[in-house]
């Protein structure tokens, strides 16, 4: 698979070598926990960077239900061909590994050089601990009295995201010994660069892929979205049909509530009442609140698979909150796509095709509107409005006005509203006097923002009617831009 995008992410792992090679970081040694869903392409990414940075390096990777002693005698083999590591690993390629982990890894640390930097990435840690509880605390020991007197940048990545958090939670025994960052899908600029397709065909393009590497890299150079949709649905082994397959099966292996609860979301629910009945009972029963509310927090902070939002004002409205698919392939996948793998082994992968076309710009009429939330938190194009460090939506109870856009200083509950804003994702119809009058009627409903400016994004330019009405119109270059 071509690497494709990551400048940002070479760049933070770059960083954190720079402190084991200047010695800046307060020790020889450096660690880095690396967290990330499944097949995000956390492993690809390293293994990119140890190959680029030019020093020696070992990569484990742990196997799920391996017993621990043969664990370690892999991790000793892997030190014994790591990258120029054969002189050095030499004394660990026909020995025995030690019958614990903190003897195991300060024979790992003896076998790294010590004078030049050295790269020690353990993939998959959650399984290591899996197999073994006293893996924590061995890494710690092994830390403390071994590894960080080398000069080795330790890499700690896993895709079990909770798991990756207790790591470092206060009280964890590894707690303040290391960094941690989050790997993400590639962003609406990278799957512009891989695709070559124009700002607002990447942007249809990161809605279908999510930006998962693997799907991205099966997308043809200039493609449109409806010939790579076409090409997909009538492979059932296409890496579009399968890989949203794949993370379920891997995420909630045996957790059938969480599923439903996944599809209600992916079907369009928002609420908690409407979750609950979508996922009820044969009788018609709601989900039970106290079933429900712990399959919706390990979802949204455990999991991170879904996202909760408030509406964002001057205004507090805790109980207005709503769910949405916080992944966006996996918001595609099961809005469109679960059902695609029979039919394409039945060979009418066009019924899929066809279905999806029919409900494509509705769906992307929506599905968008986080991405550009994404892209305006992240850079208003102009330099405009410098206060709105958050970027959020508003409604009420009744969902009349619903408002796409509010730019804000702080949320859930914002001191000041400097814009409120429109989307219009359509194809052939731009944002017109019709929708400059609905956005200046709804602004009015929003607590804090009488006073705030007027903003549209669309695809296509307004018109001339309504182009002299926003503050600001922002297109799908700025959109993209704000990745760049």
């Amino acid at each position: 698979m071509a690497f494709t995008g990551r400048s940002r992410e070479l760049r933070v792992l770059g960083s954190w070598l720079e402190k084991v090679t200047s010695a800046s970081g307060g020790s020889a040694g450096q660690a880095l926990v690396i967290k990330g869903r499944r097949r995000i392409g956390k492993t690809r990414l390293v293994q990119e960077f140890c190959a680029r940075s030019g020093r020696p390096y070992v990569f484990f990777q742990a196997t799920r239900g391996r017993p621990a002693p043969l664990s370690r005698q892999a991790l000793f083999d892997a030190v014994a061909e790591g990258e120029r590591m054969r002189e050095h690993g030499a004394a660990l390629a026909h020995a025995a590994a030690p019958e614990d982990w903190v003897r195991t890894l300060a024979a790992v640390a003896a076998a790294l050089p010590a004078d030049e930097p050295v790269i020690l990435v353990l993939d998959e840690v959650p399984w290591l601990a899996e197999a073994d509880a006293g893996f924590d605390a061995a890494l710690k020991t092994a830390w403390d009295m071994h590894l960080s007197a080398k000069p080795v940048l330790l890499l700690l990545l896993g895709s079990d995201l909770a798991m990756m958090d207790r790591l470092t939670s206060y009280d964890h025994p590894f707690y303040g010994r290391a960094g941690e960052y989050t790997v993400g899908p590639l962003n609406p600029a990278d799957v512009q660069d891989s695709t070559g397709l124009d700002a607002a065909g990447a942007i249809d393009a990161y809605l279908v892929t999510g930006g998962f590497p693997e799907v991205v890299t099966d997308w043809r150079a200039g493609e449109a979205v409806a010939g790579f949709l076409a090409r997909q649905v009538e492979d059932p082994s296409s890496v579009l049909l399968t890989t949203g397959e794949r993370s379920l099966a891997a995420e909630f292996p045996a957790r059938l509530q969480a599923g439903r609860v996944l599809r209600a979301i992916g079907s369009g629910e928002r609420t908690f009442s409407g979750i609950a009945a979508s996922t009820g009972g044969a009788d018609g029963r709601p989900l039970a609140h106290g079933t429900l509310a712990p399959i919706l927090t390990e979802l949204t902070e455990a999991k991170k698979i879904v996202a909760a939002e408030l509406p964002l004002s001057t205004q507090p409205a805790p109980k207005l909150k709503r769910y949405r698919i916080a992944d966006t392939y996996l918001r595609f996948w099961l809005a469109h796509l679960e059902n695609a793998v029979a039919q394409a082994e039945r060979g009418r992968g066009e019924l899929s095709a066809a279905r999806i076309q029919r409900s494509w710009p509705s769906w992307r009429g929506r599905a968008v509107e986080p991405v550009i939330r994404e892209a305006l938190a992240r850079r208003v194009p102009g330099g405009l409005f410098p206060d709105a460090t958050e970027v959020g939506g508003w409604w009420n109870r009744q969902n009349n006005p619903e408002i796409d856009l509010i730019g804000a200083d702080a949320e859930p509950v914002a001191r000041h509203v400097s814009f409120v804003g429109s989307v219009k994702w359509r194809d052939e119809t731009p944002f017109g006097a019709r929708d400059l009058a609905e956005l200046v009627a709804s602004a009015r409903h929003v607590p804090g923002a009488q006073d705030a400016a007027l903003v549209c994004v669309s695809r296509r330019p307004p018109t001339r009617a309504a182009v002299e009405g926003p503050a600001a119109h922002w297109g799908p270059d700025d959109v993209v831009a704000a990745w760049r």
